[in-house]
């Protein structure tokens, strides 16, 4: 049974009123030992400086259009676009069209022996 301090609601619109529009950004709104979750905002024009991550990501494009590179291959992304990166692959987003915000989901850090 789950009790009012197992679960959290978030308002999409509150946490979007959160960005300041041209300024890149990365807000952490939830960490477990499981799971975190952050939204993500790259200006039109602006550079990602990201790297490999020892989580699994998801990201959900919310607003905006740009290109995705994991490893050597590229695609774009937009709104509504649902992308899986697998724990260690290299990645960033480039030639960001329009400012881009996302989701970003992070598994639970890999253990490495």
């Amino acid at each position: 049974m789950c009790d009012n301090n197992q679960w959290l609601l978030f308002d999409l619109s509150t946490l979007l009123a959160r960005i300041e529009p041209g300024n890149p950004r990365f807000q952490e709104i939830l960490r477990t030992p499981s799971l975190s979750c952050s939204i993500y905002h790259l200006p039109a024009g602006s550079k990602e400086m990201q790297s490999a991550h020892v989580e699994d990501e998801l990201y959900f494009v919310l607003e905006g259009r740009a290109r995705l590179r994991v490893g050597e291959e590229d695609r774009p992304v937009e709104k509504g676009s649902l992308m899986y990166v697998q724990t260690a692959c290299d990645h960033a987003f480039f030639d960001i069209e329009e400012d881009l915000t996302v989701l970003a989901f992070f598994g639970a850090p890999l253990r490495l022996a």
